[in-house]
Formats: structure tokens, C-alpha cells, sequence
């Protein structure tokens, strides 16, 4: 069974909004089964979208399309989904009747003729009701194909997949049943990876793949399974890969299903009853940003100094200047310094700290561009590593970053 997914509007061409939508609707029908055969964005232009729905009818068995569906005159879709399917625009009762409630509680103002026409649906269309907007999602099908047009706003669109579209195709199309998992390995290169379990790779049976995902200092290895028999795909699943681990014992540090790495170390910190505090320079908050971007952070995080400047290192977290002067800025011993201090100032169990030279220019330091020490401290002391992690600042950074949940990983994970 497969689906197309098709995006409706200039603001995603033009890069002006980016599309979340598809990355969304092709998770939900992975997880019933449905693989994703292509996903296309589009112009508000009929022709366009015509052309579109025909060759998605050519690909898919179901054809899914988002946006263009409120009341100016760029929203082309529902008129040119009813000209597709040699249809006529009908009001919909049950809509207008909603959206009435909605300008009664929350506009307050008399309906507009363009909002009243919202309530207008393909004759040949089931309504699937939005209870989030005024513009209705609408499934129709022709001969074994189904089409669903979904409003293009990605919280309205996200509660008639959950709540509408999953359940309606779970019911009308036998699913096949898919299941992956996705191993987090840090440490290690896609291609070195690769040749340590080319065995165990080449034994996979046949209705499990393999994809390498790497990213940064990190490779994901995703293994999906498909078949019509749910536990034996599990069982598979579990024994494949429980040959594999043993291989990667040193470098893997969760499945993905379960969070990435900075959520792994978070749930192991809160266990430990244990606290953690940054002190970055080159990263520039990066490592406190994706810390803090899960809830309940606050219960093992308890603070950062980003000292990007040499003098902020000197005045905020108090490192002697002659350590500066003699080792250089981007030195472990500095970036050993900083973790001590900020792990002081925040009462910390543990503490990150990174200081390096990300580019394009050298800035305060000697240090060739892409040099970056990261120094972790601990109850039991503290201990660094010196990288050379390229010349292009956003990878240098963004390596940096995984660098230190790894190495703070690895030594939370001793307990």
C-alpha cells in the first residue's frame, strides 16, 4: 500500500515556510503500515495541481493533499478537486453550522460571504469535520483510490490525521505491518561501521533493511521490517538486533525511539539523582539549548555561562589568566578550568564545558580553525579531549556538540 503526499502553496517553493507537514503525515502512515512513494510540493496554480493529482493517481493508492483550502481567492484546492473529480461544490450543513459557533464565541462579527463558502464541499466528498478551523478536511475516492485534502495548518492538518484520516484508511485497507528501530552510534565512521558488521548485515533476512544515517560524529542505524505476520516480525527484529549489539558494545548508546542522546543522558541524570551545568565558549549555548528543549529539564539542569569571549571567561567564571596566557584560550587545560568553575557556581554533580575555534578566522587564539577542547567534570575530578572537527563553522559547532553528550554519556553511563 502505498501514498503520495502532495503540498499545496507558494510559500513552501519560495522557502518561505517549510513543510512539516509531510515529515508528519509520512511518520503516521508508517506507523500503519502505509509506505510514502513520493511527496511533491506545488504552486497555487490549477493546472499544476491537476497535473499533480493525476500522475499521484498514477503512483499511489492513496493520495494525500495539504493546504489551499482557506477563504481568499489563492486557495484553489477544493475547486480544483472538484474539477478533478467532474464535481460540483455543495454546502455542507454541518459545517456551516460550526463555523457559526466559531464566529459566534470567537469573532464576534457577522460571517463573511468567503467564510460562509468554506462550508462549500465536493458533492461526491465525506466530510471529515476539522474541529480546529473552519476549513473541513474532505476524502473522496475513485474507483480503488483515495484522495484526502486536509487544511494546510499544521496543528489542524496533525488532529484529522490522528483523528480522522489513520482510522478510516486502518478500517477500509488490509495494512501491512512495519516496525523499526534505530540505534544511536557515536564514535565511530559510517564506512568503518559498515565494514565491522558486514557479516551480520549480509545474514539479514530479506524483509529487514539496513539504511546508515550518518550525522555529525554520529551514525544512525535504522532497521526496518515489514510483513504481514506482526510477531514474527518482532521476534526477528529483536533478534537481529541483539547479534548486533555485541558488535557496537562501545559505540552505541540508545535507540532512537527512545530519545536522542541529550534525552538518554537526561533520563539517566534524573535516576542518578544527579545535576549538570555548561560553561561554553565555541558552541555558544548550543549544548543549553537542546538540554533545555525537553520538559523537565529543570530537574538535572541547572544552569549555563556562555563566556564566548576570552574576558568573559576571566570575569564571570573566574580562570586565572595566566592559565590563559600560557596554554592559549582553546587549550584543555582552560576547558578543564571551565568545567571545574561552572560546576562550582551551579552546585553540579557534573559539567560540560567547550572552548575552540570554530571560524572561519582564528579570533583570540593561536589554534588551527576547527580545534575544540571539551573538558568534562565530575564528582571524582575532571578530564578532556582535544578534537580537530574541520573548517566549516556550523559542522565544527554542531560536531562539538555531539562530541560532549558522548563524552558525558560515556562517563554517566560507568554508574
Amino acid at each position: 500500500m502505498q501514498a503520495e503526499i502532495i503540498t499545496i502553496g507558494d510559500e513552501i517553493l519560495i522557502g518561505q515556510v517549510v513543510d512539516t507537514n509531510s515529515a508528519f503525515i509520512s511518520k503516521a502512515l508508517n506507523k500503519i503500515g502505509v509506505s510514502v512513494y513520493q511527496i511533491t510540493s506545488v504552486q497555487d496554480d490549477k493546472a499544476h495541481i491537476l497535473k499533480s493529482l493525476k500522475e499521484a493517481e498514477e503512483n499511489a493508492d492513496i493520495i494525500i493533499v495539504t493546504g489551499g483550502l482557506g477563504p481568499t481567492k489563492d486557495d484553489i484546492t477544493k475547486t480544483t478537486i472538484a474539477e478533478y473529480f467532474d464535481d460540483t461544490l455543495v454546502q455542507d450543513d454541518a459545517v456551516l453550522k460550526y463555523i457559526e459557533s466559531l464566529w459566534k464565541k470567537y469573532i464576534k462579527q457577522p460571517l463573511s460571504q468567503v467564510n460562509i463558502d468554506q462550508a462549500l464541499v465536493p458533492s461526491k466528498a465525506t466530510v471529515l469535520m476539522n474541529l480546529f478551523g473552519s476549513a473541513p478536511g474532505m476524502w473522496l475516492e475513485k474507483e480503488d483510490k483515495v484522495f484526502i485534502s486536509l487544511p494546510g495548518v499544521p496543528y489542524e492538518m496533525k488532529a484529522l490525521i490522528n483523528d480522522e484520516v489513520l482510522p478510516r484508511l486502518q478500517e477500509q485497507f488490509e495494512l501491512p505491518f512495519i516496525l523499526h528501530k534505530t540505534l544511536l552510534v557515536y564514535g565511530i565512521g559510517e564506512s568503518k561501521l559498515a565494514e565491522r558488521i558486514e557479516d551480520w548485515e549480509n545474514n539479514l533476512p530479506h524483509f529487514i533493511k539496513l539504511a546508515y544515517l550518518p550525522n555529525l560524529g554520529m551514525v544512525r542505524l535504522r532497521l526496518s521490517a515489514k510483513g504481514t505476520n506482526e510477531e514474527l516480525v518482532i521476534n526477528e527484529m529483536n533478534k537481529q538486533v541483539a547479534l548486533l549489539l555485541p558488535q557496537i558494545e562501545k559505540e552505541f548508546v540508545g535507540f532512537e525511539e527512545d530519545g536522542a542522546l541529550e534525552v538518554l543522558i537526561g533520563k539517566r541524570l534524573t535516576s542518578l539523582g544527579k545535576t549538570l551545568a555548561t560553561a561554553e565558549s565555541c558552541t555558544g549555548g548550543k549544548i543549553a539549548e537542546r538540554v533545555t528543549a525537553n520538559s523537565g529539564a529543570s530537574v538535572y539542569f541547572n544552569g549555563s555561562v556562555v563566556s564566548y569571549a576570552t574576558q568573559a571567561k576571566i570575569d564571570v567564571l573566574h580562570i586565572d589568566e595566566g592559565i590563559i596566557k600560557k596554554h592559549s584560550v582553546v587549550s584543555t587545560q582552560v576547558a578543564e578550568a571551565m568545567a571545574k568553575s561552572v560546576q562550582k557556581i551551579f552546585k553540579t554533580d557534573y559539567a560540560i564545558a567547550t572552548t575552540g575555534n570554530a571560524g572561519p578566522t582564528k579570533g583570540d587564539a593561536d589554534a588551527e580553525v576547527g580545534t575544540v577542547c571539551i573538558a568534562i567534570a565530575t564528582p571524582n575530578g575532571v578530564f578532556s579531549e582535544i578534537f580537530s572537527l574541520g573548517n566549516h563553522r556550523t559542522k565544527v559547532i554542531n560536531k562539538a556538540v555531539n562530541k560532549a553528550f558522548e563524552m558525558l554519556q560515556k562517563e554517566i553511563f560507568k554508574n
